[in-house]
């Protein structure tokens, strides 16, 4: 058998890793090996402070108790039989996300963009059963400049940002992109073939961008009126980062559907599509006399399990609320350093889930992009994240300590202020 390099380090797995996987990411060379709530340690022994919990999945930290017993009770029971039978936690997860969420039935799947998939697919089921003028079937949809829905084909589409999809063509069609935040351009693109619009109640790889407060309640009347499929990218907003169970709840603005994934799964592959029960009749393999879409590993009894706990545990210490009070905190915080420090342009987003905009034209000269003060904080042990070049983000994991989070600031502060 060949060697387990349990005792490896860093060195020796960066080298290991570059001789056997391919190179799709830009990865920082650290090999992390250990992590404890908020807390991750590599493989030299190294602490490092995580800010933004595994791109936002790792909802309760890492490998919180709870979740850890999930698992090892439900690998003991089963594991797997495939979706031709039901399971008991795949339920009590459905029955969690219709509780927490709307009322509606969900569909399990592996990520974000196989929720948005299937959401897609949903929709186009609409526009053949639903047609309107177009002959042929409605099958348009509308999102988003900045908007990220996934990088599978169809998810990849849908997103607003060519750099996500050069290279792939030919793309499929139907796909619009209009600036987000702005309900007239929504409506001018809208024709005899549209049937769905898809945004993200906060954009997320676009910047942590929030709409007005009119944008999402606006845009409901707008599809009701028109017949199409309201759809909101819910998989960085879902599961209490925000401050509520979903991000759609602060606006008081209920979807046709709904994809979720990251948190949903606490680090596990799980990815959601939740439909109202009006548009789930659409999958209904009765109505079809087939399944129309399926998946085989999707809504495993071991993702389940932990997708259950995690509402469990949200409910239980009541993490959601205290989201909001501490992104409360963390703005107020970071909005009083911008007085005094020009290089932070804007603190948005709600929760735990923020997004802070560089002035690096106000920067210390060795700054030059977010990705440079993102290096910065790694060295000195916390973990966040840039996209668009100059926004940072923050998203730890909603049982991170107040005082953690006070260190977190102090090590960014301190960074940014040369």
């Amino acid at each position: 058998m060949p060697p387990t390099h349990n005792n490896s380090s860093t060195q020796e797995i960066i080298a290991r890793h570059d001789r056997a996987m391919s190179i799709n990411y830009g990865r920082y060379p650290v090999a992390m090996v250990r992590g404890d709530g908020s807390t991750l340690y590599d493989a030299d022994g190294k602490q490092y402070l995580d800010l933004f919990a595994g791109f936002g999945a790792c909802v309760l930290g890492h490998c919180h108790p709870d979740l850890t017993n999930a698992v090892n009770e439900q690998a003991h029971k089963l594991w797997h039989v495939g979706n031709l039978f039901h399971t008991d936690p795949q339920t009590r997860a459905a029955e969690a996300i219709s509780k927490f969420g709307f009322q509606g039935r969900s569909f399990f799947c592996h990520s974000g963009a196989d929720a948005n998939v299937a959401a897609l697919k949903l929709a186009r089921l609409h526009g053949q059963k639903n047609k309107g003028k177009a002959s042929a079937g409605r099958y348009k949809v509308i999102s988003t400049l900045g908007s990220f829905h996934g990088r599978a084909f169809g998810a990849m589409e849908a997103t607003g940002q060519p750099a996500v999809y050069e290279g792939f063509g030919p793309l499929g069609p139907g796909h619009v992109h209009v600036p987000f935040n702005d309900l007239s351009a929504i409506e001018s693109a809208i024709d005899d073939e549209t049937v769905a619009v898809l945004v993200e109640p906060i954009q997320g790889e676009g910047g942590v961008n929030v709409p007005d407060d009119a944008y999402l309640a606006d845009l409901r009347k707008l599809c009701d009126d028109r017949d199409l499929v309201l759809i909101f990218d819910e998989v960085w907003t879902g599961v209490g980062h925000t401050g509520e169970y979903f991000g759609h709840q602060h606006w008081n603005v209920t979807p046709d559907v709904m994809t979720l994934a990251k948190g949903v799964g606490g680090g596990l592959p799980v990815g959601v599509t939740h439909l109202s029960p009006e548009f789930a009749e659409l999958f209904d393999w009765r109505t079809h006399g087939h399944a129309v879409h399926a998946t085989t590993l999707g809504g495993n009894c071991l993702s389940m399990a932990v997708t259950a706990t995690i509402f469990d545990v949200l409910h239980r210490d009541q993490l959601v609320t205290r989201a909001k009070t501490l992104g409360y905190k963390i703005t107020d915080r970071l909005n009083a350093f911008a007085k005094d420090h020009p290089i932070i342009k804007a603190v948005r987003g709600k929760g735990l889930y923020l997004g802070i905009e560089l002035d690096l034209d106000a920067s210390p000269s060795q700054f030059k992009t977010g990705g440079d003060v993102v290096k910065a904080c790694m060295e000195r042990g916390a973990l966040f994240n840039a996209v668009q070049g100059k926004v940072l983000r923050i998203a730890p994991a909603l049982t991170i300590e107040q005082d953690q989070l006070d260190r977190g600031l102090d090590i960014l502060e301190d960074v940014l202020n040369g």
